[in-house]
């Protein structure tokens, strides 16, 4: 019997695909998986998840460059980061249903240690807005109790660590521009749109 090129290629990937899994099942049960991540589809471009053990830690869309925010992750969260879906299945459904309009809140457990002090406060804000509706930059410094710093609100916004789930998208400029977003402005559009957000 004789095989082709493309049968061993296809063994090779499913070997490869097993190993995976169990190198995902063993690292897990051995506490050495720190962070997980997956990609999922969206209308606004591929996201990269991950997430520690507390919760999800970072969103990333296609313009951050993927490999480039897991190496980030390796070095500041932990080395021992691993594609692993599993992990990931709760915030990808949630992500999906957000998408085909059928949630307006993310009931996801986070990790917030990406953000600290002012720009933690800043997520704190960003949460609180509703689905559909917008802040203005200034708004959210006053309410996390600095009025003079809207710059600062706007970094907290760009660096944002978990952006779509901490809805940064509904901070827009006082005089009704949508400003700066890390996915990008056309992705801030979509968003918008799809929230049937008015800027």
């Amino acid at each position: 019997m004789t095989t082709n090129i493309f049968d061993e290629l296809h063994a090779d990937d499913a070997t490869l695909a097993r190993l995976h899994q169990r190198l995902e099942r063993d690292a897990a049960a051995d506490e050495l998986l720190d962070v997980a991540y997956r990609t999922v589809d969206s209308p606004v471009g591929t996201l990269l998840l991950a997430a520690t053990t507390v919760g999800l830690v970072r969103v990333a869309y296609d313009i951050e460059d993927h490999d480039a925010v897991l190496a980030t992750l390796a070095g500041s969260v932990s080395p021992r980061v691993l594609r692993a879906p599993a992990r990931l299945d709760a915030a990808a459904r949630q992500l999906d249903e957000y998408f085909a309009g059928r949630r307006r809140r993310f009931e996801l457990p986070l990790d917030l240690q990406l953000a600290h002090g002012f720009r933690r406060r800043v997520l704190a804000q960003l949460r609180r807005i509703a689905y559909g509706a917008t802040a203005s930059y200034a708004s959210i410094a006053r309410a996390a109790g600095s009025p003079a710093a809207v710059r600062a609100v706007g970094t907290a916004c760009a660096r944002n660590p978990l952006p779509l789930v901490v809805p940064c998208h509904r901070v827009v400029r006082s005089d009704g521009e949508i400003g700066a977003y890390r996915g990008g402005s056309a992705a801030k559009r979509t968003l918008l749109a799809l929230e049937g957000a008015r800027a």
